[in-house]
């Protein structure tokens, strides 16, 4: 799946071979936009005339009821990008099927931020941007855009993003895996001597958040670590990757365990769920690292929900 560019220190990779398409100095107004359809639905964007923006221009098209997401915050979105002079569709998030996770800082386009930066969750904003605040009058060669191009953002903020597990501590039982962690950031877990993982799916809160809570079809944004019961070290985790993406639900996209034992954690939550073969990875084990007869538990931080 081809994964989407937001980035300024990224992009500056992709602008080889570059040539203008449209005006190289983004004078003057020209042309207009028609955005239609509901929240979280994939935009209709009509284009009346080729698009010109001097200024760049930003407008709530609906505006959500949630909090607003910080000037360095991170959001979960979906995203459309237009090309002003040619009015073609560049990319759009809908069509992958995934919302994106942009977090805000220095190097995001500024086109972008204007989009995101203290609007509220559950907002569509529409940003008319000149070349520069687009693409630093770079332009995308990889989305076809020149760098006298004016560009459409339409995105929709469908969640924030915390940064850690944000909610009530719960006590848990005394048997049940323990999360290490080395400055903030889970890095194993660790098992209670002689205690047997159990034959069944189980889920428990160590943290209970006080955001939305997952629902089948839902998309979740998370990190996680996972261990087989009483291994020696993690056979997969995210907590050292600056780098989150959101993963729909229920739908076979995650393992058996996870799609059955993430819905109903809320959002702000962190839990360990156990899986025992059945709802991992079968007889077949995966990898070296996951045989068939192994139970599998995971740390799991719930941070964005929609």
């Amino acid at each position: 799946m081809r994964r989407l560019v937001v980035t300024l220190g990224t992009l500056s990779l992709l602008l080889v071979g570059l040539s203008a398409c449209g005006d190289d100095d983004g004078s003057g107004n020209t042309g207009a936009v028609k955005v239609t359809g509901e929240f979280g639905q994939a935009p209709k964007v009509t284009y009346d005339g080729e698009l010109n923006r001097s200024t760049t221009e930003t407008k709530v098209l609906t505006e959500g009821d949630g909090a607003p997401i910080a000037d360095d915050g991170t959001a979960m979105v979906h995203l459309y990008i237009g090309n002003g002079y040619t009015g073609e569709k560049a990319l759009s998030s809908w069509d992958q099927k995934t919302p994106q996770v942009v977090t805000l800082s220095k190097d995001t386009l500024p086109a972008l931020k204007d989009a995101i930066a203290g609007q509220k969750t559950g907002s569509r904003v529409e940003v008319l941007a000149t070349p520069k605040d687009a693409f630093q009058n770079q332009g995308n060669p990889d989305l076809y855009i020149g760098n006298g191009d004016s560009v459409v953002f339409v995105v929709d903020i469908l969640s924030n993003v915390l940064d850690a597990p944000q909610g009530t501590e719960k006590t848990v039982s005394k048997g049940w895996p323990v999360p290490v962690e080395k400055d903030g950031k889970v890095t194993a877990l660790k098992f209670a001597p002689g205690v047997k993982p159990k034959k069944d799916l189980k889920v428990i809160t160590l943290v209970e958040g006080d955001g939305p809570a997952i629902e089948k079809k839902d998309y979740a944004v998370v990190r996680y670590l996972g261990q087989t019961y009483d291994g020696k070290k993690p056979f997969d985790e995210s907590f050292s990757s600056d780098t989150l993406e959101a993963r729909q639900v229920g739908v076979g996209g995650y393992i058996k365990g996870w799609d059955q034992g993430l819905v109903g954690v809320k959002q702000g939550s962190r839990v360990l769920i156990l899986v025992p073969p059945k709802y991992g990875y079968g007889a077949k084990g995966s990898g070296k690292d996951i045989q068939g007869d192994d139970t599998l538990a995971f740390v799991i931080d719930v941070l964005g929900v929609a």
